[in-house]
């Protein structure tokens, strides 16, 4: 899909080097790719403590 936008030449140049990549669009994907899991990652961290455990549940039971 072509798309055209206007980046921030430094922003993509910076990222472009850190990443030893070759190319803008390289450059931009993996931006993306990254971002998308970092937001899945912060979804995940905030159900911690939002599970109810059953306390007569024995785990080590589950190993027989």
């Amino acid at each position: 899909m072509a798309t055209n936008l206007a980046i921030d030449e430094n922003l993509l140049k910076t990222a472009k080097n850190i990443a030893n990549l070759k190319t803008k669009k390289e450059t931009v994907n993996l931006a993306l790719k990254e971002f998308i899991q970092r937001r899945e990652q912060i979804k995940i961290i905030e159900l911690f403590g939002t599970v109810e455990y059953d306390e007569d549940y024995d785990y080590k039971k589950q190993r027989d």
